[in-house]
């Protein structure tokens, strides 16, 4: 029989004692991982830090401020150069690693993560608005990937390896452990089983233990809750989640669009389209620098004082539309962050305006701007569940729990009626597409995958003989509780069940997709 690494034999050998090692690689996972991330959130804060200095400077000094457009020029070409080289470096890299996760990628994680973290440097330097979470989300699953490549794992270990990397990144940029583990798991693995939840979770608190070794205990946001929200106000929550699927959907659908806009600029070179944002960059930073970068900037003078309706409205505006030019021209850098600051005046914008005409409470104010984030991320990413717990960590308090669980499926069902897609789904289409991507054409190793049968599912309490399985897979054991049992035809199906399935990586997809109406209780 075939042992070679791949093969059917070869997997089936290796799952039984692969359990025992999920621990180890986990942790050796999420320190590399976490190093990187940590490295790339050092540079990125000192770009930022530069940028608040230099902001004063060519103030009083003119000349100086014409000879920065020649460094954003330069900055510019840098990065049009390594994109070129590269081109699965730009943008944020979730959608990269959702592809590379499905089989239809094959990323070089060492040209990755040196082109990675040079071009979202020079974009941060830059400074286009921009966030270092899904970069360091790239960063960690291709550091995950070198592992996996170094060590010669099968591809299935390789896939977990990948999961556990981005757990970590996440981890680091954002010291929050938890929200990285389900971002992991809900958007870039999409399947729940304890062998998976076992590493990613070692992984996620390795790069969050590294990071808060470096960046201190406290949490990212510093946003003073004085009280928790009492039950009458549940109708404030109710229309600000209304509000911010609307505006989740309005985002989405902008962004797709300016990136079909630069696409339309067909008379300019594409190494030269990249440069309006940089020069934009430059004319901001003399009149309104605090736009610049991820959204730090944005976030403390929120946080240090109180605003008016026009300061808001006016910084959400040039917020939004330069968020647009930037991730639309492809540069190097995610959305994830400047999001949550966007969400974050919206939900400002929100509380002041019911403050001054409404008589709510002002100091209800910081909890509406936590909500806003929460909100908009549920509306834009899908990922409602990653949402709640990553703003719970990040503002460093639980007693929003309730709240941000009310805004956000809010915000998540207005968005979903609006059939808004995930951004992170369509940036995967338009990245295939673009990529030339052809589903006939992979023929990868054999891996296992796993699936949780959930209650009132299609399998639930059936037989194995009375389900139709998909094509080109193979059933290999169930696992109930601490047991695992061969499956026969006469075998029941349960609740928690969990389901090994053998199969080739060029049908992964449309298996998952098979397993998920059999195992899922969704309609």
């Amino acid at each position: 029989m075939d042992n070679k690494k791949g093969s059917v034999s070869h997997v089936l050998h290796t799952r039984y004692h692969f359990k025992y090692k999920l621990v180890v690689e986990g942790i050796l996972c999420g320190a590399f991982a976490g190093m990187i991330a940590i490295v790339y959130r050092i540079l990125l804060s000192s770009c930022e830090q530069f940028l608040s200095f230099l902001s004063i400077y060519i103030k009083e000094h003119v000349f100086a401020f014409i000879q920065w457009f020649v460094v954003l020029i330069l900055l510019g070409l840098l990065v049009s150069w390594l994109l070129k080289k590269e081109p699965l470096i730009g943008g944020s890299g979730i959608p990269q690693v959702e592809g590379e996760m499905l089989s239809f990628l094959d990323q070089k994680w060492y040209t990755i993560l040196l082109y990675k973290i040079i071009g979202g440097c020079a974009s941060a330097f830059a400074g286009l608005s921009l966030g270092r979470e899904g970069p360091s989300i790239q960063l960690g699953a291709m550091a995950g990937k070198g592992i996996s490549r170094i060590f010669h794992r099968i591809r299935m270990e390789e896939k977990l390896l990948l999961t556990c990397g981005a757990a970590a990144g996440l981890s680091a940029a954002f010291n929050a452990p938890l929200a990285g583990v389900m971002f992991a798991l809900e958007e870039i693995h999409r399947n729940f089983s304890p062998s998976v939840l076992i590493c990613v979770m070692c992984s996620s608190i390795t790069g969050d233990f590294l990071s808060r070794n470096v960046f201190g205990l406290g949490p990212v946001f510093h946003f003073a809750i004085e009280k928790t929200l009492p039950l009458h106000m549940y109708g404030w929550i109710l229309i600000l989640g209304i509000l911010m699927g609307i505006l989740g959907v309005v985002y989405n659908a902008a962004t797709l669009k300016v990136q079909d806009i630069y696409e339309k600029f067909s008379f300019v070179k594409p190494c030269y389209r990249i440069l309006f944002p940089f020069l934009l960059s430059g004319i901001l930073l003399y009149f309104v620098p605090v736009v610049l970068g991820g959204g730090h900037f944005m976030i403390e003078l929120l946080s240090e004082r109180t605003l008016s309706l026009s300061i808001l409205f006016g910084l959400l505006m040039i917020k939004f539309m330069f968020s647009l030019c930037c991730f639309g021209s492809g540069a190097p850098g995610g959305i994830f962050f400047p999001l949550l600051v966007l969400g974050s005046y919206a939900g400002a914008i929100f509380a002041t305006f019911f403050i001054q005409y409404a008589g709510m409470d002002s100091t209800f104010l910081s909890n509406f701007i936590i909500l806003g984030m929460a909100g908009f991320f549920a509306a834009i990413v899908r990922a409602p569940i990653t949402g709640i717990i990553l703003i719970a960590e990040m503002s460093g308090t639980l007693q929003q729990l309730l709240p941000l669980v009310a805004v956000s499926f809010v915000s998540y069902i207005v968005a979903d009626a609006c059939r808004s897609k995930p951004i992170y789904e369509s940036l995967l289409e338009r990245l295939l597409i673009k990529n030339g991507v052809n589903l006939d054409s992979f023929h990868g190793e054999k891996h296992l995958e796993e699936f949780a049968i959930e209650l009132n599912s299609f399998a639930c309490e059936k037989k194995v003989s009375e389900i139709s399985w998909p094509k080109h897979c193979l059933l290999v054991s169930i696992c109930r509780k601490e047991k695992e049992l061969i499956p026969r035809g006469d075998t029941n199906l349960y609740t928690g069940d969990i389901l090994v399935v053998l199969m080739d990586d060029e049908d992964t997809p449309y298996i998952r997709h098979q397993f998920k109406k059999i195992c899922s209780n969704e309609k």
